[in-house]
């Protein structure tokens, strides 16, 4: 709205209305706020993003210099290269094997220790201790505990009949080796978000389930999975986006080995540019690793969500 006033040499002059004077100040000082965070997101997240977007249309040198402008053809050649589609497979058989299976113990591992018992402090310390180790560490003592001729996995297999087990050189067992290692590193930290969110649900909700009589499992779907589900989805989402990103036991325990059975896409992209030097080709790989975990985000938020009770 505009204010219209009156004076002598002017009969009627119109001046701009306050607010919509307030208002360009208030912008400017919203940006200033936000242009910290502006310019460390553009230059360690947006530039490399349309960096790489950039590349994968490209044939590279060595350097990563572009060559040639190919199009999409880094793409279309990737959708039949046998070994990428191996990696693609990879990729999803480990997020399938690691997420559901990590979140459902770390899930109970939460349900037990929340219960108020008598040194159970102990027993959350030793639960949530693996998110204190390094993937590097932790990779280690995994390696050695899956050696076939010292490894105590094996041993304890021996006692009960089974034949020693090449754990990271068997294709047939590799993937699941490497699996039940990751599940072991993240279940710390998924077990202390699970935890947080038992212990953030309303005590109040309980005592008039008890008073009521209704049992434990009962109490368990209809209070406690509810007013959980918001920070189930949250470690959900992370759990997805972490496995599809994994790399660090992959390198230190098998390589993407034995015959790429374990040759997840990351560890693709990193063979292709740091070892084969073809970087147009693991730009292209990671510009389809991006679009699968945006796919796979966009998937939860759009049928994940509508189940989330929030208070």
């Amino acid at each position: 709205m505009s204010a219209v006033t009156k004076t002598a040499n002017s009969p009627v002059s119109v001046s701009a209305n306050p607010k919509e004077k307030k208002s360009m100040p208030t912008i400017i000082v919203g940006l200033s706020y936000l242009l910290p965070s502006l310019l460390l997101f553009s230059v360690f997240l947006f530039y490399p993003m349309i960096k790489t977007l950039y590349l994968s249309l490209f044939i590279t040198d060595t350097q990563g210099n572009p060559l040639n402008f190919v199009g999409l053809q880094n793409f279309l050649y990737l959708f039949t290269d046998p070994n990428f589609l191996q990696s693609m497979k990879a990729t999803f058989l480990f997020v399938l094997y690691t997420v559901p299976i990590g979140l459902i113990i770390a899930l109970f591992l939460a349900l037990i220790a929340n219960e108020k018992l008598k040194g159970i402090g102990f027993f959350r310390t030793m639960f949530s201790s693996t998110m204190g180790m390094s993937v590097a560490a932790s990779s280690v003592i995994w390696m050695f505990m899956y050696n076939p001729t010292i490894g105590v996995i094996n041993k304890v297999l021996n006692l009960v009949g089974i034949h020693d087990v090449q754990w990271l050189l068997d294709p047939k067992y590799a993937l699941v080796a490497v699996s039940i290692s990751t599940i072991w590193m993240n279940i710390g930290f998924t077990f202390l978000i699970l935890l947080g969110g038992l212990q953030n649900i309303d005590e109040k909700l309980y005592e008039n389930a008890r008073i009521a009589g209704v049992s434990y499992w009962y109490q368990l779907r209809k209070i406690t999975l509810p007013m959980l589900s918001p920070t189930l989805f949250f470690i959900i989402t992370v759990s997805f986006i972490n496995a599809f990103q994994t790399f660090g036991q992959i390198d230190i325990l098998t390589k993407g080995g034995p015959t790429d059975s374990t040759n997840v896409i990351v560890y693709s992209i990193y063979k292709d540019a740091f070892v084969n030097y073809n970087v147009g080709s693991a730009s292209a790989q990671a510009t389809i690793l991006f679009f699968c975990i945006l796919l796979v985000t966009a998937l939860q938020f759009k049928l994940g969500e509508r189940k989330v009770h929030y208070q």
